[in-house]
């Protein structure tokens, strides 16, 4: 089962507050959420879960078909990952992949090479680009070891896998690798080939604020 924590939306993207305001924001973490159950739309390979209380999320996740976990706590991705594997394993969910809703690029090649990739028992894990997150974790057995998610989440991951005694893949995919959390990630987004709404609304961002440096300069 691929499980898709998504925290409450009206006040996604806090470390891009000194430039847009929050309902910009709010609209970014909107369009990224759309382009990642997009790709897993497009992948068809397993059952998926949007493990959240936000309303946004959950009429998405309705429109596609897909489980709706409810995250009634909204306290973190990893609380939420938590109470989302424990139902997994009680409906007899053998494998869990786990990925963030703010890896707009995805693309449904990029999960199946995950599951192509995955051992028979074991795990696989693929890093932020900055080697520090991890931003997808999928564990066979579900709840092979617990996930921890955070800004240097991916060194514990692997340690933890190793300590099962099970395998674990290490797989480096660029447009997973991306996740959105700077200016320097939101000008990546809008620089990568393609015309997903997440990356036409970053196009957008950033040439409004351009736009809006050069009529400050020239005042």
């Amino acid at each position: 089962m691929i499980l898709i924590p998504v925290k409450n939306l009206s006040d996604a993207k806090q470390r891009l507050a000194p430039s847009f305001d929050q309902a910009t924001r709010t609209a970014l973490a909107h369009a990224m959420l759309e382009d990642v159950l997009q790709a897993v739309v497009e992948y068809r390979g397993d059952d998926v879960a949007v493990v959240t209380s936000d309303a946004f999320a959950r009429d998405l996740a309705r429109r596609h078909g897909f489980e709706i976990i409810l995250d009634n706590a909204n306290r973190s991705e990893t609380d939420a990952i938590e109470t989302a594997t424990s139902a997994a394993e009680q409906g007899g969910v053998e494998t869990t992949l786990v990925i963030p809703g703010d890896i707009p690029l995805i693309e449904a090649a990029d999960i199946r090479m995950i599951y192509d990739q995955a051992p028979a028992r074991g795990s696989v894990l693929v890093p932020s680009g900055d080697k520090r997150g991890t931003n997808a974790a999928l564990r066979r057995p579900a709840g092979a070891f617990p996930l921890r998610f955070g800004n240097d989440s991916f060194v514990p991951h692997l340690a933890a896998a190793k300590a099962t005694g099970d395998p674990c893949v290490v797989l480096e995919i660029p447009r997973i690798a991306l996740d959105i959390d700077t200016m320097e990630d939101l000008l990546q987004l809008a620089q990568a080939p393609g015309h997903k709404p997440s990356q036409v609304l970053a196009r957008e961002l950033i040439s409004a604020r351009e736009d809006s440096l050069k009529t400050t300069l020239a005042g």
